[in-house]
């Protein structure tokens, strides 16, 4: 009993949490599956975005201010990392490390060479907070980080079925046939890492609202946790969300079941301290069903379906 207790008692901050990390996680899908890249500057804005908002705050800006600035900072990265490999040619996973590298200086900086900064909810206007949780108002994080989701979704689905829009799309499933029809693709993947940037930096600047404060080291694993959620959304609701909106929201609810599954396995009493071998291990077995689903169960229906068609001759 003292297990389901505490279970229901962590669901509504593993639910708030997967909501904001959901939206860092809308940003991975853009890079991952939209453009076909790999982005790791992700790490780094995650921490930059939080950074600026809760220093901007900090210093007397309003929280809307703050969020914004926030999302053009996580622009920002997005834009110096596509310079490095459009312009450059220095390839994109490596211009992402590179960029991420150049973020921890620059965070450190940002939070006046501080490791983290705190911000009290009673002293600041907060969107968000880990204090609201349990309340049943519109101040609840779940209700505000869920309003946040449906609003950028609704955004994300407009401007991708525009022109513009579709030529990101394009691109990044046919970069070749794309330039040859007159799609400028250097210019598109740049700006299909800068938007990706601003959601994963938006999402930060909610994250670090919610929790009280900045950390340098907040982005650390961001990446997989993001991949983990695309992927969860991919296996659990690609039969049923084929619409591309749709798509975006399985990626949302992929991040609140990852952090279901998380709040799951250490409230079996595993050490909080093995939490990042935990969400390892977690990843990994996500990451490998879909792996094992085309090894193992759709070939053995291939077999099976065989061995019905011999029979019935």
């Amino acid at each position: 009993m003292s297990f389901f207790s505490g279970l229901l008692s962590a669901l509504p901050g593993a639910v708030a949490q997967g909501l904001i990390w959901g939206l860092m996680a809308i940003g991975v899908f853009i890079t991952f599956k939209v453009l076909d890249l790999a982005d790791l500057t992700v790490d780094g804005t995650m921490a930059t975005g939080g950074a600026v908002c809760i220093a901007m705050m900090t210093h007397g800006a309003n929280v809307w201010v703050a969020m914004l600035c926030a999302f053009l900072a996580g622009m920002l990265a997005g834009l110096i990392t596509g310079i490095l490999h459009t312009c450059m040619g220095i390839p994109a996973i490596l211009a992402g490390i590179l960029t991420q590298l150049a973020l921890f200086s620059i965070n450190l900086r940002i939070m006046d060479k501080k490791a983290n900064v705190a911000i009290n909810p009673d002293n600041y206007k907060l969107l968000v907070s880990l204090r609201n949780v349990k309340k049943l108002t519109i101040e609840n994080p779940i209700f505000v980080a869920a309003v946040f989701t449906i609003v950028v979704i609704a955004l994300l689905y407009w401007f991708f079925g525009t022109a513009l829009g579709c030529s990101i799309r394009a691109t990044g499933a046919n970069p070749n046939m794309s330039r040859a029809q007159g799609i400028n693709v250097d210019f598109v993947k740049v700006l299909g890492l800068m938007l990706s940037n601003g959601l994963v930096a938006l999402a930060s600047a909610l994250y670090c609202q919610y929790q009280g404060f900045a950390d340098v080291n907040a982005g650390r694993g961001a990446i997989v946790i993001g991949l983990a959620a695309v992927i969860i959304g991919e296996v659990l609701f690609s039969r049923i969300f084929r619409n591309f909106a749709m798509r975006l929201l399985g990626v949302s609810l992929g991040a609140v079941v990852y952090y279901l599954v998380i709040q799951v396995v250490l409230n079996l009493g595993l050490n909080t301290n093995d939490l990042k071998l935990i969400s390892a291990f977690v990843v990994a077995i996500f990451l490998a069903v879909p792996y094992w689903k085309g090894k193992y169960f759709r070939g053995a229906a291939k077999s099976a379906a065989k061995t019905d068609a011999k029979e019935a001759k």
